[in-house]
């Protein structure tokens, strides 16, 4: 399939800048099974479950990843950490008007220093200070690495509003956003109506900022994740399934691990890699609703909800969705999107 065929014109006011001013309170498109379009409000979203359905959560913790600093030169630098490998070293991207070679030493605030030690494609190791383990050193030097289109930098109620309610494991670069709708009040109201709530954890990483640059989209290389996925949620997912029961996943990235971890034809737990790339004619397995937010034009993450509802029907969607003034990307609103039937 050609890259322009998940093209569209997006307003940059749609865009939104900051989250709704209330947890919650965001709108909610609902692409409906029978290819309808409902206008409503996120916390609508509890009508639309049935008791012994199964909701599946990211877990995930954004990390306080981004860094700035300088080498000794005085050139100026910004790292953002995507994956901790130990204490002391960590995967990072630097943004330098000249890439670190082995060896430079980089100066970051309070005169913390690391060391690039190599590089694996786009990413550098670094080794950082023995008086700072990586995790201490990002929570208090760090900044919250809010995505490219959010033209302002982080402060401190994106502390609270960039993560999910339910927030525990840290280790991403990136929110999974269709979470941040989520209240307390919302979760317990499905929970009262015997929706169960289960979770698994995908870290989720700057590559899901990354354009895809071919025309041809089998020829993009798709970035990798870690996922891991307990005994616990297959069990409850299965049992579910069994009984009849339908699987929603809550944002893309409980999606792709979840149908990373079914390659096979059955779910099942695991701790691993996932570049797994979901496009139009991709074989779902285990996922039957998906509430996500509204992704950006060319993007891997369109053509995954496009391979779920179908591309005609999304691109509908997302034409509506425009019309209506509906707000786009990880701050905006969100959509409850069901498989199409094949």
């Amino acid at each position: 399939m050609n890259i322009n065929e998940f093209d569209f014109l997006l307003p940059q006011d749609l865009i939104a800048q900051h989250p709704p001013e209330i947890r919650g309170e965001s709108r909610l498109l609902v692409g409906a099974s029978d290819r309808d379009m409902q206008d409503l409000f996120f916390s609508d979203c509890i009508s639309f479950f049935h008791e012994g359905d199964v909701l599946v959560v990211n877990n995930t913790k954004v990390m306080k990843a981004r860094l700035f600093g300088y080498k000794e030169t005085g050139a100026k630098i910004e790292i953002l950490i995507e994956r901790v490998i130990d204490t002391h070293h960590a995967m990072a991207h630097v943004r330098a008007s000249k890439s670190p070679k082995k060896n430079t030493v980089l100066i970051l605030e309070n005169n913390i220093r690391a060391v690039c030690e190599g590089r694996d494609g786009d990413l550098f190791l670094l080794r950082f200070d023995d008086d700072y383990d990586v995790y201490t050193l990002m929570e208090q030097n760090g900044h919250l690495p809010l995505p490219p289109y959010i033209t302002r930098l982080a402060n401190d109620d994106d502390d609270e509003r960039y993560q999910t309610i339910y927030a525990q494991e840290i280790g991403a670069v990136a929110a999974p956003t269709a979470g941040l709708h989520f209240t307390d009040e919302i979760l317990t109201q499905l929970k009262n109506q015997g929706v169960i709530v289960t979770d698994l954890t995908l870290h989720v990483g700057a590559g899901t900022f990354q354009p895809v640059r071919v025309e041809n989209i089998a020829d993009h290389h798709m970035h990798s994740e870690w996922f891991e996925i307990s005994e616990e949620t297959v069990e409850i997912i299965h049992h579910a399934k069994q009984n009849g029961n339908r699987i929603c996943a809550v944002g893309t990235t409980s999606l792709r691990a979840l149908e990373s971890a079914a390659l096979s034809g059955s779910l099942k737990a695991t701790r691993q890699e996932t570049d797994i790339f979901i496009t139009p004619g991709f074989s779902f397995h285990v996922v039957d609703m998906l509430l996500t937010n509204f992704h950006l034009p060319k993007s891997t993450l369109l053509m995954l909800v496009s391979a779920f509802a179908g591309t005609e029907y999304i691109r509908e969607l997302y034409q509506h969705a425009i019309e209506k003034q509906y707000r786009f990307f990880s701050y905006g609103d969100a959509m409850l999107l069901y498989r199409a039937k094949n």
